[in-house]
């Protein structure tokens, strides 16, 4: 370090500019196509072709608020709080069967209505599961690493949590918050066994819950083949495999979409990838996976530079969070394009939705908030130490 640059101040916050561009173009991208996708209802449910893209630009600035108050945050206040915030999120799991305050919506209990704002309760518990899981492995490592059952015992109420979504039923979410768990266990150290053990228990778990309940299993059914009840059982996937079709290499325009015309069940949340291939062609779904692919990316490549720092806390909320974004991605472009079975999974950033939203963009500043406490100690450290080549 030279003389000059001991006379320059420390950093005090680093913008990560990567990570702001690509869930910018995300979100812009989103809100495009929930316009594109939610005029014609917006006519036939609320008299106004806006109302859903209004509303879901108060989604975003509200969501680009709860953003900027997280960042504020200390990541140490999350560490130390982690374990009491999952259990508010136990406790917010409960409220969703309390009579007045839970939503039915489509046969499943997921959301709470407060002051007339829904919130869907398990998008609120898997960034408290991330925040819980890598609190949780920073101060029990060793444990981890060297019990032959310290594996099994902080997804004791991850099991609790799951049985609560369940009860919803909202399967899906039950899986992305124990596969979050699980790999955050993973990165931290856990024994190799342990983490199959794990993993050979939850799967046959799963796959049991899918066998024993007759609704799932319909879905397993018509996943394997749409076309034998394409009216019924297989109309969703059906509907979305038209859409891909339509859309072939560069899509049928902006807004000219058929087939979100009361045709493609949730056009506008769960189903908006596939308006998205409609109407942008394989273009347009590359440029998205590729972004998804760079929001992961950048997300892991955070969290190395925080371990190399000896944040750990802070890496493993990095590793969490980009696992998050890019499993559950993965589940939403993988039922739009027939690949898994349907479940009510949303697009990080793009689905309509404002709890959605508002948990997403938190995620994304408590990502921005690891970058710059990482970038602001590498900056404080001479010019050689082996962390700068980690950034």
């Amino acid at each position: 370090m030279t003389p000059s640059d001991s006379n320059k101040p420390a950093k005090e916050f680093y913008l990560d500019y990567q990570v702001i561009g690509i869930s910018s173009a995300l979100l812009i991208i989103g809100y495009i196509m929930v316009s594109s996708a939610s005029f014609h209802l917006g006519e036939k449910m609320q008299s106004s072709n806006w109302h859903y893209p209004m509303m879901q630009m108060i989604h975003i600035a509200l969501g680009l608020v709860f953003a900027v108050a997280m960042y504020c945050v200390p990541l140490s206040f999350w560490e130390r709080y982690g374990q009491w915030l999952f259990l508010g999120g136990l406790a917010l799991l409960l409220l969703v069967f309390v009579p007045g305050l839970g939503v039915k919506v489509n046969g499943s209990t997921r959301w709470i209505s407060l002051g007339g704002f829904r919130i869907q309760v398990s998008e609120v518990v898997k960034l408290i599961s991330v925040i819980y899981m890598a609190s949780y492995v920073t101060r029990y490592q060793d444990t981890l690493r060297n019990s032959t059952f310290g594996a099994f015992k902080p997804l004791a109420l991850f099991v609790v949590a799951s049985v609560l979504l369940l009860l919803e039923p909202d399967f899906g979410s039950a899986v992305v918050i124990v596969s979050m768990a699980m790999v955050i266990m993973y990165l931290s150290g856990a024994r190799l066994g342990q983490f199959a053990a794990l993993l050979l228990i939850f799967g046959s778990a799963a796959a049991a819950l899918v066998i024993i309940s007759p609704y799932r299993w319909k879905r397993i059914v018509s996943y394997l083949d749409p076309w034998a009840d394409p009216e019924n059982t297989g109309f969703q996937l059906v509907q979305a495999l038209i859409s891909f079709g339509r859309g072939e290499w560069l899509g049928v325009g902006l807004g000219n979409s058929l087939q979100k015309l009361f045709y493609l069940p949730e056009a506008h949340t769960d189903f908006l990838f596939s308006v998205l291939a409609e109407e942008l062609g394989l273009l347009g779904i590359t440029l998205v996976i590729l972004l998804f692919a760079l929001l992961v990316w950048r997300a892991f490549k955070i969290g190395v530079t925080a371990e190399n720092a000896g944040l750990a806390f802070h890496a493993y909320v990095a590793y969490g969070i980009g696992f998050w974004f890019g499993f559950q991605a993965f589940i939403n472009m993988g039922v739009n394009m027939g690949i898994l079975p349907t479940k009510g999974i949303t697009l990080p950033l793009m689905s309509y939705g404002g709890g959605s939203m508002i948990v997403m963009c938190s995620a994304i500043a408590l990502l921005l908030r690891v970058s710059s406490d990482a970038h602001v100690l590498k900056a404080a450290l001479p010019k050689g130490n082996p962390l700068w080549a980690s950034a």
